[in-house]
């Protein structure tokens, strides 16, 4: 049997050196924080914009599986590319090289899987929503195509997807690392950032960042609240026109190099 550095017993379906743990992971009092936001995908975008984070995906672009699902938790990382024999023969031989089924087996509960993964064809289907569900995975995000989704609704497990397709990834798709790093619609996610998604899209924050963003989220949401409240009390238009709310500051932060995390991308 296979284990990993750590012990950990590996599936056998990626190479072991392929196959990475965890070392940092998100504290639980900061995703407890993010779970009790209001609009967590919007709010969340907006803090990233001020830090000067690109890290927010369209809804429309990965389409969410559940209406109203919302799941936040640290990324479990997969990475597929298209492999190159030829499909039929490797079905005649029932050769799969297929293996997100790693990224399941190195999930703690309140994961989220997360596949840089190949169009047009299934990256996961009902098998594999099964093993995560089990595994107390929230849901999974994927650059890429799924199936059996009546399956993965079933189960409640969300799944924000670029594409449906029946064609199975089993035969076409090779899995050649986990836990490391991967891009999702243009976003570079290191494995342990914090996954956001809900019904509006998907946002990533880097682990570095997170205390600082989910503070300025705070501060954003008690904003609006304020906002809410003054229209509730019938303050004229132009009155609230120029009122500030959540645009100013209240936390010292360091000015975020845009340039440098531009620059650090694929």
């Amino acid at each position: 049997m296979t284990t990993a550095t750590n012990g950990n017993a590996l599936t056998g379906k990626v190479p072991a050196e392929a196959v990475h743990q965890l070392q940092r992971r998100p504290s639980e009092e900061l995703l407890g924080r993010l779970r009790v936001l209001t609009d967590p995908t919007g709010t969340v975008s907006d803090a990233l914009d001020e830090f000067g984070i690109r890290g927010a995906l369209l809804a429309s672009d990965f389409r969410p599986t559940i209406a109203d699902a919302c799941v936040v938790g640290a990324a479990i990382t997969v990475r597929n590319v298209v492999q190159r024999s030829e499909p039929f023969v490797l079905a005649s031989r029932r050769e799969s090289r297929l293996a997100e089924i790693e990224g399941h087996n190195q999930a703690r509960p309140g994961d989220v899987l997360v596949i840089q993964g190949v169009a047009g064809v299934s990256n996961m289907g009902g098998i594999s929503a099964t093993i995560a569900s089990r595994q107390g995975e929230l849901g999974a995000v994927v650059d890429g195509g799924i199936r059996d989704v009546s399956r993965s609704r079933e189960l409640g497990f969300p799944v924000w997807a670029r594409e449906v397709s029946p064609i199975t990834g089993k035969w076409r798709i090779e899995t050649v690392e986990v836990n490391g790093s991967v891009e999702i619609g243009g976003v570079r996610v290191s494995p342990g950032d914090v996954v956001v998604a809900d019904s509006t899209g998907v946002c990533f924050i880097p682990l570095d960042a997170l205390e600082s963003v989910v503070t300025r989220c705070e501060e954003i949401v008690d904003g609006e609240r304020q906002r809410h409240a003054d229209i509730a009390s019938g303050i004229s238009v132009p009155e609230l026109a120029n009122r500030t709310y959540v645009y100013q500051y209240s936390v010292d932060r360091e000015p975020e190099d845009t340039a440098t995390r531009e620059a650090s991308k694929p």
